[in-house]
């Protein structure tokens, strides 16, 4: 996981007047353990990192009246308003809503007493990039830079939580790159490899079409033709002079993007891939295909869009930098990402009522900044259901399974993507599957036939406990409260060393996810090309799809509108209740089925949103307000 906290309550006042009420984790802990890293438990303590080697760090600063700048936002995304659309450069957000020059400068003398050299400063004064040896970093911040090993990774970590310097706090949100292991996981699910169940082939377009009709061997082409984005195309609508963003935790091979591209009969430019290498980029390993895939969706819908890669390693350091890198650059209209982990994993410890959300507060802002200057960001729902925790903590371990969403799904600046199974019948060995009406993804309908080891399987979606109902949601009939009597319990000590139970807040007012959502069950999921798995592959799916597909749709939505529409989930909502659900309007409404334990119901509900959008339609609704 790779995630800890060292914040006070007192401290969330600098984002706590945009965000709303926090709410509390009631902690009934075996025993009151000590502050520790959270990614260290359990791992085995090789010892003292080099003290004499040098490492980067980033030290992330607090932006400056928050509440004005989600004003700001509501703004931006409110018809009528004199800020309608009216979208911040890089050098104007940092003027009205980052630390100054002067302000960062004493940061750079303070950092300077403990011998730490501040190397580069983001163009939004957000993100500085901070050197020195582990030894001055320990000094700095009070703390032990051990290296350890767990689950074959070696990687380097604080024993304790980095403690700010005093002089540093009112101005230092947090501080990441003391901690190397891994931070997040990508949200791609293949088909179940269970006794009895065929594993599909891959089946190419044929006939000048670039669909092919095969569920799990679904193109773009077959996105186009369910969710009503032809129209935009045959208006000349391609994604032309737009730009998509991927931020990613795993580098790839661009060739196979274009080989996909060729293969279902698109053409599109030979250099239209950029990469960016953020803090020396990711690695070629099974995650590549993440990012493969959301590439080849993302520009696959778009056509003509250029795409910006932010390729990063997967540290806590890493995911943060590139989202900072990207909205500091912004050159992308829009942004996906298909990485996460779940929410709750950033508050494992509630000790002396404490809570660890720097982190994500530091995530928040770069969404904040991100909608302000008219950047669309969406990030994948996840694909454990309503119990998102079950992949990283299994029951087997002696953990509970307790209702949680995906992050960064749940942060209110981001659009959260949900997932689908749309019409289809198989047969199998244990049975026949007859799915008449798309509904929300969940493998429980093959768990009814008889075959085991798939729940949780499915489309995330449920209500956050760390972050408040956006004001979008206010009001919204069919958002939920978080659930009664839910805990995270680890039975066997498995993380630190002594059973522990965290209840999760009841009855919270907490944002809801998803907002919108598309096709994602593997079972009738899609095509990928990825040379390092073989060429073509059949049968992938996941939320980790729905995110770069609303992706390169926006990018056809800002071709269309004549600009960035930004952060799109005020005007999702604002639709939904305004012009209600058909074939003619820009949502189709989704109402029944399951995730495990949402339900689908006419209107919103935490199983798939706002429902499944009708594209044109949509990008005409989202034309005509302004």
């Amino acid at each position: 996981m790779g995630i800890w906290k060292n914040i006070t309550m007192g401290l969330l006042a600098t984002l706590a007047p945009a965000l709303g009420a926090m709410p509390t984790m009631e902690a009934d802990a075996v025993q009151a353990a000590p502050l520790a890293n959270p990614s260290t438990e359990n791992a085995q303590d090789l010892g003292p990192a080099n003290a004499s080697q040098t490492v980067t760090a980033s030290v992330i600063l607090h932006v400056q009246n928050p509440t004005a700048l989600q004003n700001y936002i509501q703004q931006t995304e409110t018809p009528g308003s004199a800020q309608y659309h009216k979208f911040l450069t890089t050098s104007q957000f940092a003027a009205q809503f980052a630390p100054s020059s002067q302000t960062i400068q004493q940061i750079e003398q303070e950092l300077q007493q403990y011998g730490l050299q501040v190397v580069s400063v983001s163009a939004d004064h957000l993100d500085l990039q901070v050197q020195g040896t582990i030894q001055q970093f320990d000094n700095a911040f009070n703390t032990v830079i051990d290296l350890f090993k767990a689950n074959g990774q070696v990687f380097r970590a604080p024993k304790k939580p980095p403690q700010i310097p005093v002089a540093l706090l009112t101005n230092v949100l947090a501080v990441v790159g003391l901690d190397t292991a891994n931070a997040a996981q990508s949200l791609t699910v293949k088909t179940p490899n269970v006794s009895g169940m065929p594993s599909p082939k891959a089946v190419l377009p044929q006939g000048g079409s670039t669909a092919t009709g095969t569920p799990g061997s679904y193109t773009v082409g077959d996105t186009a033709n369910r969710y009503d984005i032809n129209p935009l195309y045959q208006k000349g609508i391609t994604g032309k002079g737009e730009t998509v963003g991927i931020v990613t935790l795993s580098s790839f091979n661009p060739q196979d993007a274009y080989t996909y591209w060729k293969g279902i009969g698109l053409h599109v430019s030979q250099n239209r891939i950029q990469m960016v290498n953020v803090d020396g980029g990711g690695q070629m390993d099974d995650g590549s295909v993440e990012t493969t895939l959301d590439v080849e969706q993302a520009g696959g819908l778009a056509p003509d869009a250029n795409v910006v890669v932010y390729d990063a390693p997967n540290t806590d350091q890493g995911f943060i930098d590139a989202f900072y890198q990207a909205v500091s650059d912004n050159q992308v209209d829009s942004l996906s990402v298909s990485w996460g982990q779940p929410e709750i994993d950033y508050l494992p410890q509630m000790n002396q009522g404490q809570s660890y959300v720097d982190e994500l507060l530091a995530f928040t802002q770069a969404f904040m900044e991100a909608a302000a200057q008219g950047i669309s960001v969406y990030a994948a729902a996840g694909d454990s259901g309503a119990y998102d925790t079950a992949r990283d903590f299994p029951p087997s371990q002696g953990f509970s399974t307790p209702l949680t969403v995906d992050f960064p799904a749940s942060d209110p600046f981001v659009t959260a993507a949900g997932g689908t199974t749309v019409p289809f019948s198989a047969t199998f060995s244990l049975g026949k599957v007859n799915i008449t009406q798309e509904q929300p993804w969940s493998w429980q309908y093959l768990q009814n036939l008889g075959y085991q080891g798939l729940f949780p399987i499915g489309t995330g979606g449920g209500v956050s406990v760390i972050f408040p109902r956006p004001w979008y949601q206010s009001g919204v009939s069919g958002v939920q409260n978080s659930a009664a009597n839910q805990a995270f319990t680890d039975s066997q000590g498995v993380l630190y060393g002594s059973p522990f139970t965290y209840n999760l807040p009841s009855n919270y007012a907490g944002r809801n996810l998803p907002d919108v959502s598309m096709d994602a069950d593997p079972e009738t999921g899609y095509l990928v090309y990825w040379s390092a798995g073989g060429g073509w592959l059949a049968g992938y799916g996941g939320t980790s799809f729905v995110a770069p597909q609303l992706n390169g749709i926006t990018a056809l939505i800002d071709q269309y509108v004549g600009g960035r529409v930004g952060f799109l989930d005020p005007v999702f909502y604002q639709l939904m209740q305004q012009n209600g659900y058909g074939a003619n309007q820009p949502f189709n409404d989704l109402t029944t089925g399951n995730n495990w334990y949402w339900s689908a119901v006419p209107g919103y509900d935490p199983a798939s949103g706002i429902g499944t959008p009708n594209v044109a339609n949509l990008a005409q609704a989202i034309k005509s307000m302004g």
